[in-house]
């Protein structure tokens, strides 16, 4: 997810708006986007939001068909497996890269990012909690923070695009959550083995932490279903 600048286009400002509420579940999955509508919610004109939905059908994020329109791609187990599949395929390499090649200067970032996160989740209420946009931004400056020192600019950037893309299956899950589920403990130990230069136990837990989110939306969609009958 990205902050919207100030100074940025009309085009940028309505794709990264609609991108945002994509991710968040605000656009649910398979719901219909009609310009018309998308008109009057943004305020932006039919041009830059066409541009932005062909660019988030270029992501994934939405699929487009001549006849009828553009739709919120949908969410699925499987479509979930194969993207923390891919996940570990590309950030656990881009870690270990980090860890052997990062500076002091990529320590430093870390630990900044995780204090902002840390200082973000020490609000957050007791109990299940809806992400909010706030989170999800410190969240994923965490983890892009982690990995920066990979040298593959290709690789980084797929690997954040598939962050992105599991952030709609997070904010499922944690709208169907019936306990609290804080990830600060989790975030810390990973820095923490980090910046030891482990990466061994790096690896370990930065995979236990993608599949964690796996087994937290299957708990969803099996609740969603129970909740059904």
């Amino acid at each position: 997810m990205q902050e919207i600048s100030a100074n940025s286009t009309v085009s940028e400002q309505a794709f990264q708006a609609l991108r945002h509420d994509v991710l968040s579940g605000r656009h649910a999955p398979e719901e219909k986007l009609k310009l018309e509508a998308l008109q009057t919610l943004y305020g932006f004109s039919s041009s830059p939001l066409r541009e932005a939905l062909n660019r988030l059908v270029q992501e994934g994020l939405v699929r487009a068909d001549e006849r009828r329109g553009f739709r919120v791609t949908p969410i699925s187990p499987p479509d979930l497996a194969d993207i923390t599949k891919m996940r570990l395929m590309l950030d656990i390499p881009a870690l270990m890269e980090s860890i052997h090649s990062g500076d002091d200067a990529w320590e430093a970032q870390i630990v900044a990012a995780f204090h902002r996160l840390e200082k973000i989740e020490s609000r957050l209420p007791q109990g299940p909690v809806v992400l909010d946009a706030e989170w999800s931004q410190r969240h994923r400056d965490y983890h892009r923070a982690l990995i920066a020192a990979c040298p593959s600019e290709r690789q980084l950037a797929w690997s954040m695009s598939l962050f992105d893309q599991a952030e709609r299956y997070r904010h499922f899950a944690a709208r169907h959550r019936t306990v609290s589920k804080k990830k600060d403990e989790e975030h810390r130990t990973l820095m923490q083995a980090v910046l030891r230069r482990d990466s061994a136990t790096a690896s370990e837990l930065l995979a236990e932490h993608i599949r964690s989110t796996q087994t937290n939306v299957l708990a969803a969609f099996a609740l969603q279903a129970q909740q059904r009958l």
